[in-house]
């Protein structure tokens, strides 16, 4: 049987997003991102992709390890200036049927009661496509501009960010009863009282004793994405996600980190495949390979070394400034530097040692994941080998140039996954859950947030005047 591989779009409301410098090519758009036509013109062209949906990324201050400032991000336009993504998702969703979104905010940034209010009023709008990366946030500047000295210690966030869903799960799932609006002209009720509750949480961040502020959306509680790497990410994803990104430079670590992905959803008392796991992949195709190869060099030509090691250093957390930009990477004293070039490495037959600008030159296209260059047979030979390979369910596509990049993967490549049976002809009507699933539209009875829902395994309503719930193990 044929092993489906399944394609979300990547991007940023900014301009170049993983690829800097690409923004001076005479085909990129990406200055047009201020521009709604950009976006629902680029939603409409992933629909007739049948991509599973749009993937936006954020961050909430700027790029500021490399150099001690934020200079060169600003020089680059290394995800600066950015603008907010969830204002872009209702224009996208009335230009399609189909298309999901899934949209990027921090849990240290906003309380999570109006969040509440933002995602179900995105989710009755879009008609239940709408999912939710959550970040418990990297950069330090994000943190002082709030007014924090710095982000909370790694794991601390986590778990300010495991009691934020919380109460996102009590208010999406626990407030409402399905029937509470009733629309009653004879009765002249709209809302019955008796069928919504307060949820009554008191915990260490948040005290929320209310309701919430909307009624049931189509999926009460949106898709939950996430991309947390460390022991406690993978952890926090098992218990939380329903699709996992992950950014991998070589098949060896990308099936190392699928595996533990499947072991950690099996120990939350999940399905392996509760989750589906999107490889970061940048492919650059053209109508034959040497058309293809030529088009990877011009990208090239117009990457930025500086930019990509902006990048790295605020996702590695050190400055490689202060390093020249030919000095081998034995020099530089980080061992997550280290072993992150010894998988780029795995991509180079010659054993050479790779530099300070090797690194910054393999960032300047797509991040930190595989770039596939080929013709579209070419490039689904490889990215259904490194599917079955690695155990992924599919890939997040970013781009060196937009539209172009995106455009390119709709002509060449999936008319030949199409073709050989990798890729759906057609979508899943519904939701984005429904779609990714086929389980219905909500989230099903072994995830953590349904463990919330009224009337459910392990929930309790209480008959006391301001009803409340309470999940199975905080129960007396």
């Amino acid at each position: 049987m044929t092993r489906r591989i399944r394609f979300n779009a990547f991007d940023m409301n900014c301009v170049a997003h993983q690829s800097p410098g690409l923004w001076r090519h005479p085909d990129d758009r990406s200055h047009r991102y201020k521009e709604l036509s950009y976006w629902t013109e680029l939603a409409a062209l992933l629909e007739r992709g049948r991509f599973d949906g749009l993937f936006i990324a954020d961050v909430l201050g700027t790029y500021d390890v490399y150099g001690g400032d934020d200079r060169a991000a600003l020089r680059q336009g290394a995800q600066i200036p950015v603008a907010d993504p969830l204002l872009l998702v209702s224009a996208m969703a009335a230009v399609t049927e189909h298309l999901g979104f899934g949209v990027t905010t921090g849990t240290g940034f906003e309380h999570p009661y109006p969040f509440a209010r933002r995602l179900s009023t995105l989710d009755h709008l879009t008609g239940g496509r709408i999912g939710w990366n959550v970040v418990t946030g990297y950069l330090p500047s994000a943190a002082r501009n709030l007014g924090a000295g710095d982000q909370l210690d790694h794991d601390d966030r986590y778990d300010h960010a495991a009691e934020y869903l919380e109460v996102l799960y009590k208010l999406w799932e626990g407030s409402w009863d399905e029937d509470a609006v009733v629309r009653d002209p004879v009765r002249n009720i709209y809302v019955d009282p008796a069928k919504v509750h307060h949820i009554g949480h008191t915990g260490t961040h948040f005290t929320v004793p209310g309701v919430h502020l909307s009624e049931p959306s189509p999926q009460r509680t949106p898709v939950i994405y996430q991309a947390g790497a460390s022991p406690r990410g993978v952890r926090f994803a098992a218990e939380n996600a329903e699709a996992i990104f992950v950014a991998a430079p070589s098949k060896r670590v990308l099936a190392q980190t699928v595996a533990k992905i499947r072991d950690a959803l099996e120990a939350a008392g999940r399905n392996r495949d509760a989750a589906r796991v999107y490889a970061l992949a940048t492919l650059v195709t053209d109508a034959t390979d040497d058309a293809a190869r030529a088009k990877h060099e011009e990208y090239l030509s117009y990457a930025s070394v500086e930019g990509g090691l902006v990048f790295m250093s605020g996702w590695m957390g050190i400055d490689l400034s202060r390093y020249d930009l030919d000095d081998p990477i034995g020099e530089v004293q980080s061992n997550a530097i280290r072993s992150a070039v010894a998988a780029f490495q795995e991509f180079d037959d010659d054993g050479r040692e790779w530099t300070v600008r090797d690194i910054g030159r393999w960032a300047g296209i797509g991040g930190i994941g595989p770039v596939f260059v080929g013709s579209g047979e070419t490039v689904a030979d490889r990215l259904q080998e490194w599917a079955a390979e690695t155990d992924v369910d599919g890939f997040n596509l970013a781009y060196a140039i937009t539209p172009g990049t995106f455009e390119d993967v709709v002509r060449y490549v999936i008319p030949v996954l199409t073709e050989r049976g990798a890729y759906p002809a057609e979508y899943v009507p519904g939701t984005l859950r429904n779609a990714l699933f086929g389980r219905g539209d909500r989230l099903p009875a072994e995830h953590r947030g349904a463990r919330y829902r009224l009337g459910g395994p392990g929930s309790t309503v209480l008959p006391d005047a301001v009803s409340r719930r309470v999940p199975e193990e905080s129960a007396t």
